[in-house]
């Protein structure tokens, strides 16, 4: 798994929108990975993600979420969650594996990496069945260390 200084890998995948996304890493940005779409706690970490979305697009940081979710499914969940930031469809766990995260069980594993300056810049792992308050520390964090 990619760890705090290491190099950001270079991605691109269809957004819920089908459009090809590939994340400029030299700004802050914050790319969380969720098991899947519709499930408990990956819709309470995205409406935290989603509430806090002001807040990080005033600080200049860009959240992507990501699991191995298709677009249309990504595009019924953005619909009815509400969710403007860009959900990344990894069906072939291409984006995971760039992030060095096992999905042999057949889903992404919750992870959020923050990114800047090309590099890793902090890594978090809320692997807990309720992710409440995640997405607020991570942008508290974010702004304190890597917004100028």
């Amino acid at each position: 798994m990619l760890d705090t200084g290491d190099p950001a890998p270079e991605i691109s995948a269809p957004n819920q929108h089908g459009e090809t996304v590939t994340p400029d890493f030299e700004e802050p940005t914050v790319v969380y990975f969720y098991p899947k779409d519709f499930t408990g706690g990956c819709t309470i970490e995205a409406n935290e993600f989603q509430d806090a979305l002001p807040e990080f697009r005033d600080s200049g940081i860009t959240v992507y979420g990501v699991s191995m979710d298709d677009v249309e499914s990504h595009a019924d969940f953005a619909d009815e969650e509400g969710i403007d930031f860009e959900l990344l469809s990894d069906i072939d766990a291409d984006i995971a594996t760039a992030f060095g995260l096992d999905t042999s069980e057949g889903y992404t594993p919750r992870r959020t990496f923050v990114l800047a300056g090309g590099e890793v810049v902090a890594v978090y792992d809320p692997e807990m069945a309720d992710p409440s308050g995640h997405a607020r520390e991570v942008l508290t964090e974010t702004r304190e260390k890597y917004v100028s």
